[in-house]
């Protein structure tokens, strides 16, 4: 039976495929261009490669924490607003110190010594601790600080102590209500932020941890957005080489074990690796920055291009051996085999333009990039692989002789899928309806599954800043801000009765909300001078804000002093915890509102943002990945011009989506943006494996021919290929686990896991249902062509 197949395969090539047959409209042939002239091709390949060099020079990265609901939204535009006015949240480290001693005598000298250091740090703008804390003002007298120059000793110290935990300007905002943890917020530049020279400025306030508080037993660590901008970009730029270095391992260590010939190993695996570094370079021309969902685009790009590289090859390979001089045997490999990679770069290129229907900017960019890489790495592909297949291979009679009888490794994986086709053809009715059943089970859990988002899936896990905010949420209500903007309408301006009085009425109503703390304001400075001065009369409050450094006065007023806000922290929870405290926030100033007509009341902020977007923005990609099923369906079945066709790659198109979205519930998990952007890519790289089984089977179902015997032969001759090209980007894809971003290990492992499915489907549901449906139908063809 494995002869026949053979002699099978050497019959089409002997009939050269020409565009009126091509699945592809002939669109194959442009790899053929390339090959008559290989070394003129190969002179242009480094004109371009040195061009793409320095457009992977000119690749920066985008690491702000807000890409991800970048959109032209009047809630995002209105964040953005606020984040000009109002520019501390994004330019503040957060520097968390703990310990059970942290208020012991020594310890709290060591810690007023390091908070004076970090003044003097280069790229500071200022700095708020608890030391910035003041005493109540005498009538016409600056306010003096609360901490005196020489700290008390003995009975006097405890006492003093206990006056300073009670300070209502720093208890449960600076320093926790037990005394064990201080937040100290350092203001750096914005040039410094959005520079190369951030690394230094965390590098030197590092410096300063270890030497004012290593002996010291307290536990010291830096969050903030600055520092998870740098972890981001850190981790981005390391994944980069990871993924390059570890998926172009991967993709020659499988092609040289199996192809065991260098040359082979150069026309399978080197096209792939070119199609990367021109994707890039002409992302890096494009314009492209490199973030969360670009810095996948490597991995991607191997998978989209590697897979139709191997089974180029292996179809030449194949031609070799039965005889064909190394020109005939590429060329026929390209007309053979060429449609079917058209068509899965197709499907791949479907899957990004449905992310176009995202309300994300960054998801848009990404579904951009990749149709741009998709193009690049077909045209790559296919013409690189005849080029090197020409130039390197030789020897090709040798070569037919050697492994006519000794291809032990192919021929493995030959039996291997011979022995699964003829269990799979021997009842394709019964089989079908399982297959229907099953995916329709898993179909029901998929539907269950829930929108999910968190702050902490975009930041490196394994770094301080994660568990600096962890330590925040714990001990201070939070560390991620919801402001509630308050613009004034004209002729209010801020010291005016009416406006002090809704800054005071939002304040109060923001402090009473459940799941909000740490509340700042203008109000919390006038009720402290009440309280502790006795006044609180507009001048004394003018007189305070004025003695205020600068930096500390735009956190809550803006410039134009035409605009303040009122800033809450809360826990990093996932976005359905938070859309309920955000929502009922909001209806509780509907109150305040009314009471004060022509204030504009807004909540905004990047955690009230992501809690509002979020589970919409998810669920609308999830929806647009079931449109993808539909058009993705439509589409194989106009290239093959046959509705069997069409119908056939629906279950095992499907099949991978639903099941990794059951490994997602059984693990507790919903739906990520990491996630469901994975299974939209995965659903069109995965259909690579059926469309060239059924670009085969076409092939092979010509008079004569029994539908099980056409099942049987494609599976074998192109069964082996589909094996090794899905260890291959299974690999490649799985090397994110070593990424520090939760969001790309989800990818990475999601994707590899339904490529691995795909197989499955390839090779379990595919086969009995094309069967099924031939012989329900009679033949797979199109309306207006002889049987194929």
């Amino acid at each position: 039976m494995l002869e026949k197949h053979s002699e099978s395969e050497v019959h089409v090539d002997k009939v050269e495929q020409g565009p009126a047959s091509s699945i592809a409209f002939g669109l194959e042939r442009i790899g053929l261009i390339a090959v008559r002239a290989p070394i003129i091709s190969c002179i242009v390949l480094l004109a371009l490669i040195v061009g793409a060099v320095f457009g992977i020079y000119r690749i920066k990265i985008d690491d702000s924490l807000s890409q991800l609901f970048r959109s032209d939204t009047r809630e995002f535009k209105q964040y953005e607003e606020v984040t000009k006015k109002f520019p501390a949240e994004e330019f503040d480290v957060l520097v968390v110190v703990e310990g059970k001693t942290l208020l012991a005598r020594n310890n709290l000298e060591k810690l007023r010594d390091f908070v004076t250091d970090m003044q003097l740090v280069e790229g500071t703008r200022g700095l708020v601790s608890l030391f910035s804390a003041r005493q109540a003002p005498a009538p016409g007298k600056l306010p003096a600080a609360l901490f005196p120059p020489e700290l008390p000793e003995g009975a006097a110290y405890d006492k003093f102590i206990e006056t300073v935990k009670n300070n209502e300007i720093i208890r449960g905002k600076l320093l926790s209500e037990d005394g064990t943890l201080a937040l100290i917020v350092l203001s750096l530049d914005p040039e410094v932020v959005a520079s190369s020279k951030l690394t230094k400025t965390v590098g030197d306030i590092r410096a300063l941890m270890k030497e004012d508080l290593s002996d010291t037993g307290l536990n010291v660590q830096l969050s903030g957005v600055p520092v998870m901008q740098l972890e981001i970009r850190n981790a981005v730029e390391r994944d980069g080489l990871t993924y390059n270095i570890l998926g172009i391992l991967a993709g020659c260590v499988i092609a040289i074990i199996f192809f065991r010939k260098i040359s082979f190993m150069i026309a399978a695996a080197f096209p792939p690796m070119i199609a990367i570094l021109l994707a890039l370079g002409a992302l890096g021309w494009a314009n492209f920055n490199l973030n969360m969902f670009l810095n996948v685009m490597t991995p991607l790009i191997m998978v989209i291009s590697f897979s139709d590289s191997m089974q180029l090859t292996f179809a030449a390979r194949d031609r070799l051996i039965a005889g064909q001089d190394k020109f005939t045997a590429f060329k026929n490999a390209v007309l053979v085999v060429g449609p079917a990679c058209v068509l899965t770069h197709g499907t791949a290129g479907i899957s990004f333009i449905a992310l176009q229907f995202s309300d994300s900017d960054l998801i848009r960019k990404f579904g951009e990039a990749g149709l741009a890489a998709t193009i690049i790495a077909l045209v790559a592909v296919l013409s690189l692989v005849p080029v090197f297949g020409v130039l390197f291979v030789r020897n090709e009679k040798v070569f037919a002789v050697k492994f006519q009888g000794a291809d032990a490794g192919v021929q493995a994986l030959r039996n291997f899928c011979y022995w699964i086709a003829v269990r799979m053809v021997g009842r394709p009715g019964l089989f079908s309806l399982i297959a229907v059943l099953f995916v329709g089970g898993l179909g029901v859990i998929y539907a269950n599954l829930e929108p999910r988002y968190r702050l902490a899936d975009q930041v490196p896990d394994k770094r301080q800043a994660v568990a600096a905010s962890d330590r925040l949420d714990a001990k201070l209500t939070g560390a991620n801000p919801v402001n509630v903007l308050i613009q004034f309408p004209k002729g209010e301006t801020l010291y005016s009765p009416e406006t002090l009085q809704t800054i005071a009425d939002v304040h109060a109503t923001v402090e009473k909300a459940a799941g909000v703390g740490n509340v700042w304001s203008l109000e919390t400075l006038r009720r402290w001078l009440a309280e502790k001065a006795g006044s609180a009369d507009v001048a004394t409050l003018k007189e305070y804000v004025s003695v205020i450094p600068e930096h500390l006065v735009r956190r809550f007023i803006d410039a134009e002093q035409d605009a303040v806000v009122v800033a809450g922290r809360v826990p990093d929870k996932d976005s359905s915890q938070l859309l309920p405290i955000v929502d009922k926030l909001d209806t509780e100033l509907d109150a305040v509102r009314k009471k004060h007509p022509g204030y504009e009341i807004a909540v905004t902020g990047l955690a009230a943002i992501a809690a509002r977007n979020s589970a919409s923005m998810i669920e609308k990609l999830n929806r647009g990945l079931t449109v993808e099923f539909a058009l993705v369906a439509i589409f194989i079945g106009l290239a093959f011009r046959s509705w069997v066709v069409m119908f056939a790659c629906i279950l095992p198109g499907i099949f991978p989506v639903v099941m990794s979205g059951t490994v997602l519930w059984a693990m507790g998990e919903g739906l990520q943006f990491a996630s469901v952007v994975a299974l939209t890519v995965s659903f069109g790289l995965g259909l690579s494996a059926t469309i060239h089984f059924l670009n085969r089977l076409r092939l092979e179902s010509k008079p004569g021919v029994g539908s099980a015997l056409a099942v049987e032969r494609a599976t074998v001759l192109v069964g082996p290929a589909l094996i090794l090209t899905t260890v291959v980007l299974a690999c490649g894809l799985v090397v994110t686990v070593f990424s520090d971003l939760p969001s790309l290990r989800l990818f990475g492992w999601l994707s590899a896991f339904s490529m691995v499915m795909a197989l499955v489907a390839d090779l379990f549901i595919l086969r009995p249902t094309a069967m099924w449906l031939i012989n329900l139908h009679g033949k797979l063809q199109g309306p207006d062509k002889p049987a194929i």
